[in-house]
Parts: C-alpha cells; structure tokens; sequence
C-alpha cells in the first residue's frame, strides 16, 4: 500500500493533503497539473486512498477493508473515467461514467471518488456535462481532474476547482532516490536526472529501460564520429532510431545535454558538472575544435528541431537539416 512518504520531491502536495485528510476542508473538485509521466495519477491514487481509508491514525493505513479493496482495485466508491476513442473523451463518457451515478451514494464511507485522467482532451461537450456536477455536486462527491495543461479546461471548470501543480523534483533528491532505490551507479543516476529534468516517472523509466542506455549509446556515437562519416551513414544512423520506443524528442535531448556538457567544459575546463562524464575525451576533443559560435548554432538547429518535430513535420527531414548544422559548426 502506497503512502504520502511514496511521493518524492511534491512536500507541498503531501503537506495540503495530509491536511484534508487528518479533518480538513474537503473540495468536490481537484485539478492536479503535471508533464507526462510525472507521478500524477500516482499521487490522486494515493490521496484517494487516504480520504477513503477507514483505519485511526496516520492514513492511508494499509489495513482496513477500504485499503485492501483499494490495493486490489476493489473499492465501490472509486471510479477511474476511460474513453474508448484514442485522443478523446466524450460527452458519453462523462454521462454515463460520472453524471448519471453521482446520485447514488457511496456504498462504504463518506466520499465517493471520480478520477479523470488526461482530463486536457476531453471534448468541450464532455466538459459541460462534467460543469454541471461541479455546480451542484452531492456533498459526498470528490472529482480529480489529472492534466497536463490546466489551461484548456474551461475556465468555469477551473475556477469551481482546487488547482495543484506537481514542481519539477529537485535533481539531488531524485539522484538520491534513483540510487538507493534501484542501486545504480553515480553516473547513471546523473544522466536520467538530466533527461527526466526532474519527472520522476521519466526518471524511472529511463532507469528501467535498457532501450535507453542504446538509445544514448548509438546517439552519442553519431555526435563524436559525424566528421567522419558521409550521408549513407548518417541516413543509417537515423533510420535507426526509429527502432526504439521512445519519443523522438528524447533522442534530440541526447544531443541537448551533449551540447550542454560541451559548452560547460568549454566555459569552464572542469569535468565534475558533466553528465557525460564518461566521455570525456572526446568532449575536450569538440569544445576545443568548436567555437562559442558553432555551439550556440548549434543549440538553436536543435530547439528549431523539437519545434518541427513537434509540430508534425517529417522527421528524416528535421534530423537531415540539424545534422549538417552541427557538421558545419563541429
């Protein structure tokens, strides 16, 4: 069974929390605001468990039927909203799966919880219907909007809810946790804190994933041998990201911390900062043959990039036009 203390890096959450649930003002309606993979719905599940736990002391405790049924996905009173279409939740979602069972009582205690995740695409529709339940909700009603962005929610939505944000996880308490808790070494921890930048589901999944480690491996590759190598393989090199589960904006970040370690050395000739420690070799080999100039260039092709990338554009095109940014300035 989870706990508050599970939670790492969101002291101003857990403390808000804690707070409601040890007899504190209870609100019908939470929007909790977070990046992808940053712990959101972790974080609701656990405040869900605690305003639902029927034991004495510190809560959630683990052990009452309402814990239990929790821990296996059991509970009467907890309802989780899904959507069939991808990208979308409907006006019929919101009726039949909160709207239309908001009447009935909770079976057990005194709340009944509605979790909505990706609560961002839900259809203007969809919000209207969900407004109505904030405007008149039965005392015993709690819904947790999870979102990545609260700003495209309706501002009647917003303004009828408490409004929590997740903060980025300070990099030395997640370097602590990732290396206690999964026992890496000092560097790998160093790299998926700078990848995650302080998500800590991110984090977690960097550490898991040995896509990653070749991700990085065969990225970095490109970066220190691209003067040597003509287009086929560049275009090789490119062809093969696509082999991997992750996003392609992962990879540029592979060459956003590259760079970043490169200029750092560069301004400052000292290795202890780097997160590509391990290469340190051939960071001094291009921080010497490139100026703060190329560097900079180089910097600005990559965030143009994630611009492009980001929205839709072909992919082998974006990598072919910032590759011979960073030949012409490495």
């Amino acid at each position: 069974m989870a706990q508050f203390e599970d939670i790492v890096g969101q002291e101003h959450l857990i403390e808000y929390f804690k707070n409601v649930t040890n007899g504190g003002e209870c609100a019908h309606g939470y929007i909790i605001e977070g990046e992808m993979r940053s712990g959101k719905e972790f974080i609701a599940r656990v405040f869900s468990e605690a305003l639902l736990c029927e034991g004495y002391g510190e809560k959630p405790c683990g052990k009452c039927q309402s814990c239990l049924q929790m821990e296996n996905n059991a509970h009467p009173d907890f309802y989780s909203v899904t959507h069939d279409k991808p990208g979308s939740i409907s006006v019929k979602d919101i009726r039949e799966q909160i709207v239309q069972t908001v009447s009935t009582r909770p079976f057990k205690g005194r709340y009944k919880i509605y979790i909505v995740n990706e609560a961002e695409i839900m259809t203007e529709e969809a919000q209207n219907a969900l407004l109505k339940t904030l405007e008149e909700p039965p005392e015993y009603v709690v819904i947790i909007l999870l979102t990545t962005s609260k700003e495209k929610l309706l501002q009647t939505i917003q303004s009828r809810c408490v409004k929590l944000a997740l903060k980025p996880v300070e990099k030395k308490v997640l370097k602590k946790y990732l290396m206690r808790e999964y026992k890496i070494p000092d560097y790998k921890a160093d790299i998926a804190v700078s990848f995650s930048q302080g998500n800590f589901g991110k984090a977690k999944m960097l550490i898991m994933n040995e896509d990653f480690d070749k991700m990085r491996t065969e990225a970095v590759s490109l970066l220190k041998h691209i003067n040597e190598m003509d287009e086929p393989s560049i275009m090789e090199a490119i062809n093969k990201i696509k082999e991997y589960k992750y996003d392609e904006l992962d990879y540029l970040d592979i060459f956003s911390v590259w760079y970043r370690d490169v200029l750092l050395f560069k301004a400052t000739n000292d290795v202890n900062d780097l997160v590509f420690k391990q290469e340190i070799q051939s960071i001094k080999a291009v921080a010497k043959r490139t100026s703060y100039e190329g560097i900079d260039d180089i910097v600005r092709a990559l965030e143009t990039a994630k611009i492009r990338i980001k929205a839709k554009a072909n992919f082998e095109t974006c990598m072919t036009l910032l590759l011979e940014v960073i030949k012409g300035n490495d």
